[in-house]
């Protein structure tokens, strides 16, 4: 699956992320009936529905529909996906009236959810990451649910631990890490209650050539502004082996939640990442503050056992984001803000 080049263009990015695996295939092949990604509107939602699109038909069982839900402000964003044979349908999660009109579905992905900007806004992180996932718990209670959730409900780790496992302390920090705890614990009362089916994906970075931790650092080494290695230690994985890994995890869903970590194998230094993107770059990788000795950091032995390392290594990551940004590939403006150890986003 991997290419020897980076991806010249965004379509062409989009069709690679995109592309389901044997293992993808495989676990589709395992289930029945239509799948709703909810919160499709995000930067994963497009290329995951896609991929359920290619792994249906490529099971020959187009008879199956992806429904997109999403608020979908921008016209522009809907065509993407109906240009992908992807349904799409326009609701407010957070609205009871739009929630209660979708349509029964068997299986879902829960993508929704805010983060950014939120810093001052507590109320919205309990109305979006923990009201609404209650709600979207209740309504599909019938469903095999997996909700995207984030490393950060750990706590902060040392690299010499080799990370958080699925059995570790959940002691979140900061008010946008508890609300996501909070979304996590909407599905474990979901099947306390009902026997809700789910499960529970832990994501540390997916890396797109658009936006990602990788992207964050090599712009500012090709800028000659200062990387900030506060937060001394990163996971990351390909962003389309960790839709790989989430669909793939539609088959272990279970009541109580099936948790599992989604990222790359390795921590890895953002110190020794910006130095790399200097090499690459052919200039020098302008550094700021010190490591602090712990980080949010995964144990990922779990997820690799169950559905295989990630296909695109690092190696390649870096060599393609260079790329990317020194032929003027977009890029979305979004900035991750991992450097960030106060939980304020």
């Amino acid at each position: 699956m991997s290419l020897p080049f980076s991806p010249p263009t965004s379509e062409a990015l989009d069709e690679f992320m995109s592309r389901p695996s044997e293992g993808v295939v495989s676990a589709l092949r395992e289930t029945e009936g239509d799948i709703a990604v909810l919160g499709a509107g995000g930067k994963m939602g497009l290329h995951l529905c896609l991929m359920l699109q290619r792994g249906l038909e490529a099971i020959g069982q187009n008879n199956r529909q992806v429904l997109a839900v999403s608020r979908f402000g921008s016209a522009e964003t809907r065509e993407r996906f109906e240009k992908g044979g992807i349904s799409v349908i326009s609701a407010d999660l957070s609205e009871a009236i739009d929630l209660a009109a979708l349509p029964e579905v068997p299986n879902v992905f829960f993508l929704a959810g805010v983060k950014f900007g939120t810093a001052h806004e507590p109320g919205m992180l309990e109305k979006m990451n923990v009201q609404m996932p209650r709600a979207v718990a209740k309504r599909f209670r019938e469903s095999r649910i997996v909700a995207l959730s984030t490393g950060c409900v750990y706590s902060f780790t040392s690299p010499e631990s080799g990370g958080s496992t699925e059995e570790s302390e959940v002691n979140p920090v900061g008010d946008y890490a508890i609300s996501c705890l909070g979304r996590e614990q909407a599905f474990q009362n979901a099947a306390t209650q009902w026997g809700t089916r789910s499960a529970l994906i832990r994501l540390n970075y997916a890396i797109d050539l658009r936006y990602g931790v990788l992207v964050d650092i090599a712009q500012k080494v090709l800028s000659g502004e200062p990387v900030d290695v506060s937060m001394g230690f990163v996971n990351v994985i390909w962003q389309g082996d960790a839709l790989a890994h989430t669909i793939r995890a539609l088959s272990q869903t279970s009541a109580p939640p099936f948790v599992v970590n989604v990222t790359g194998p390795g921590i890895l230094k953002v110190r020794d990442l910006a130095e790399r993107f200097g090499v690459r770059f052919g200039k020098e990788a302008m550094i700021t503050g010190e490591e602090a000795p712990t980080a949010w950091l995964n144990e990922v032995a779990k997820a690799h056992n169950l559905f295989g390392k990630p296909e695109i290594v690092i190696d390649e990551m870096i060599e393609w984001v260079a790329t990317w940004l020194e032929n003027g590939g977009e890029t979305l403006g979004k900035p991750t803000h991992f450097q960030t150890r106060d939980g304020k986003y």
